[in-house]
């Protein structure tokens, strides 16, 4: 399940346009990471997408 934790970002679906502007289906996935963090002072396996982890939405347990 690509979906994120913190910002319950997941995938996003739209269409592969052709030059003949034939459509397909297709999907967006976002980049998510299994990251170890510390919530309420315990670390945890969770899974955060890179812009959460950018931003410094989550602490990162060492």
């Amino acid at each position: 399940m690509a979906r994120c934790v913190i910002c319950d970002k997941g995938t996003v679906f739209g269409n592969n346009v052709s030059h003949s502007v034939r459509k397909t289906n297709r999907s967006w996935k976002p980049n998510i990471r299994k990251v170890r963090v510390i919530e309420n002072g315990t670390p945890k396996t969770i899974r955060v997408c890179s812009r959460c982890l950018r931003s410094n939405k989550v602490t990162r347990a060492v």
